[in-house]
C-alpha cells in the first residue's frame, strides 16, 4: 500500500457506524441579499444516495454544508443523525465529513499522496484523540492506523500503488477522479454516519462521472448516508432540487449517469444565491 500515517484511535475504516438519517422541514437559508435556498422538504433513511440537485448559483452547496453543521439556516429545521439543527451543529459535525467541497476541503497540491494522507490523520489526532486511545500501546495504534487507512482507501477506490509515482505521487498530478477518490477516502478516515461530496461531475466525462456516482453509491451501500450536490442527478438517487421549482424530493427518471459530468453550465435566471453570499457562507464553513 505504501507509506501509511499513524492514527490515534483504534478502530477500522469506513462503515463503523450506521448511516444517518436526515429529514427537512421548510429548511432555508436567508441572507443579507436575499433567499440563498428556502423550503426545502425531505426524508432519507441511514445509508440513502440524497442527491442535492440544481444549477450553480442555486445554493446547493449551502444547503450541503447547512446539513452537516457547518452552516446556520434561517428558517424551518432539519434533524440528522437525531440531531436538530440549527441548534445542535457541534453534534452533527461530529458525525458528519465533508469529502470534496472547493473552497473549504481543498487538497493541499504540494504534497504528495502520503504526505496528505499523514497530514490528515495527525489534524485528527489532535482534534480527536481520546484517552483510551493514548492509553493504548504505540504498535497497536500503528496498526489499527493502517487498517483504518486501508479500509478507506478501499472505500473510496484509490489503490496508492497505481499512481504514477505511488504514495509519493503528487497532489497537483492526479486526476479530477483520482483526486475525488483522496477526498472521499480522507473523509472515512472518521467513519462519519455522514458523508458530503460537492460539484458530483464537475470536469468529469461521461465516463467518470459514471465512476463517481458508483463510488458515491457504493459508499452508501455500506451504510454511510451520502449527500452529494449536482447539477444532475442519477436516477436511482433520492434527488432534492435546490431551484426555486420543483424543490421537493423526487427519484429523477429521467437522468441517468449519462452526461452526469456537464456541470459548468451557466446558472439559471431563478438562482437566488449571489456571489457574496456564496464568499460569505464558504467562510463560515471553513471556521466551522
Amino acid at each position: 500500500m505504501g507509506e501509511a500515517p499513524e492514527e490515534s484511535r483504534p478502530g477500522g475504516g469506513s462503515g463503523g457506524r450506521a448511516g444517518a438519517e436526515v429529514r427537512a422541514e421548510g429548511l432555508g437559508l436567508t441572507g443579507a441579499r436575499g433567499e440563498v435556498f428556502g423550503d426545502i422538504c425531505f426524508s432519507a433513511p441511514p445509508g440513502s444516495l440524497v442527491a442535492l440537485e440544481g444549477p450553480s448559483g442555486s445554493g446547493r452547496t449551502c444547503l450541503l454544508l447547512a446539513l452537516t453543521g457547518r452552516m446556520r439556516t434561517t428558517s424551518g429545521h432539519a434533524v440528522v443523525g437525531g440531531h436538530r439543527l440549527p441548534g445542535e451543529l457541534g453534534a452533527v459535525r461530529r458525525i458528519s465529513a465533508l469529502g470534496a467541497v472547493p473552497g473549504v476541503t481543498d487538497l493541499e497540491p504540494g504534497l504528495s499522496v502520503a504526505e496528505q494522507l499523514r497530514e490528515q490523520v495527525l489534524l485528527r489526532r489532535r482534534f480527536d484523540g481520546s484517552l483510551r486511545a493514548l492509553l493504548t500501546p504505540p504498535a497497536r495504534r500503528a496498526a489499527a492506523s493502517r487498517a483504518r487507512l486501508d479500509a478507506s482507501l478501499s472505500a473510496a477506490g484509490l489503490d496508492l500503488d497505481s499512481l504514477p509515482k505511488g504514495p509519493r505521487t503528487l497532489v497537483r498530478d492526479l486526476e479530477r477522479l483520482e483526486s475525488l477518490r483522496l477526498s472521499v477516502a480522507i473523509a472515512l478516515l472518521g467513519e462519519p454516519r455522514l458523508l458530503a461530496v460537492d460539484d458530483v461531475g464537475l470536469k468529469l466525462t461521461d465516463d467518470e462521472a459514471g465512476q463517481a456516482w458508483s463510488l458515491l453509491r457504493s459508499v452508501a451501500e455500506a451504510g454511510t448516508t451520502v449527500l452529494a450536490a449536482c447539477s444532475q442527478a442519477p436516477g436511482d438517487a433520492l434527488t432534492v432540487c435546490t431551484g426555486r421549482e420543483n424543490r421537493g424530493p423526487s427519484r429523477n427518471e429521467g437522468a441517468g449517469d449519462e452526461g452526469a459530468g456537464n456541470e459548468e453550465g451557466p446558472a439559471r435566471e431563478q438562482a437566488t444565491i449571489t456571489e457574496g453570499d456564496a464568499a460569505h457562507a464558504l467562510a463560515e464553513a471553513c471556521r466551522a
